[in-house]
C-alpha cells in the first residue's frame, strides 16, 4: 500500500466534493442565510441538533452565533440541543433516545425560530422526530444531509431548505457540512455588519 497516494486521494476527493457541492448548493445556501438572518433579527432563535460528528457541528455552529464568527458583533440567539446531558439522559431514559430532540423542540421552539437539523445519512430517527416537532411549532427547517437526503427529504416542506451534500461517504459529507455552516455564519455577519469581500 502506498500511503502517500492514499492520503493524496483524500485531498482530491475532498476537492471534487467541494466543487460539486458549490454547484449544487450555492443557491440553497444563500436562501439559508436569509432564513437564519430573518430569525435572529426578528426576535427568533436557532435550534440545532445532530448526533456524533453532527452533534459537534451543531454545537460549533451555535458557538459561532452566540459568541462570534470572525468579527465582533452582538450575540445571536441559538441553542444546541445535544449539549445538556441532564435533558438528554432524562428524556432518553423516560421516552427513548428518539425523543431527545423532539421534546426540546416542543419545549423551546416557537414560530419565528428555525431548526437546523444535521444528519449525514438523512435517516437519524431523533432528527426526523425533531423536524416533525418543528413543523408542529410552525418552524422552518434547514437540513444538512448527504447520501441523497435519506428519509429527511420526504419530511421537508417547500418552505424548508435542504443542503444535501452530493456524496456517499460520511467523512466527505461532514467536511462539507462544516464548510456550509461557516458559510452560513459568514453570510449572516455580512448582512449584519456589511460585506467585507
Amino acid at each position: 500500500m502506498d500511503m502517500t497516494s492514499r492520503m493524496t486521494s483524500h485531498f482530491d476527493d475532498a476537492i471534487d466534493t467541494v466543487k460539486a457541492s458549490s454547484k449544487a448548493l450555492a443557491g440553497p445556501l444563500a436562501a439559508g442565510v436569509d432564513l437564519l438572518f430573518g430569525a435572529v433579527t426578528g426576535n427568533g432563535k436557532i435550534l440545532a441538533c445532530g448526533n456524533g460528528g453532527s452533534a459537534a457541528d451543531a454545537q460549533h455552529f451555535i458557538a459561532e452565533l452566540v459568541g462570534r464568527f470572525e468579527r465582533d458583533r452582538l450575540p445571536l440567539a441559538g441553542v444546541a440541543l445535544n449539549t445538556d446531558t441532564s435533558i438528554l439522559t432524562a428524556v432518553g431514559n423516560d421516552y427513548g433516545f428518539d425523543a431527545i430532540f423532539e421534546r426540546q423542540v416542543s419545549a423551546l421552539g416557537q414560530s419565528g425560530d428555525v431548526l437546523v437539523a444535521i444528519s449525514s445519512s438523512g435517516n437519524s430517527p431523533n432528527i426526523l422526530r425533531a423536524i416533525e416537532a418543528a413543523h408542529e411549532r410552525d418552524m422552518p427547517v434547514l437540513a444538512l444531509t448527504g447520501k441523497g437526503g435519506g428519509n429527511i427529504s420526504a419530511l421537508l416542506y417547500e418552505t424548508d431548505i435542504h443542503l444535501c451534500v452530493p456524496h456517499e461517504r460520511t467523512m466527505r459529507i461532514q467536511e462539507v457540512h462544516i464548510l456550509l455552516l461557516h458559510a452560513l455564519c459568514d453570510g449572516i455577519d455580512a448582512l449584519l455588519l456589511g460585506d467585507t469581500l
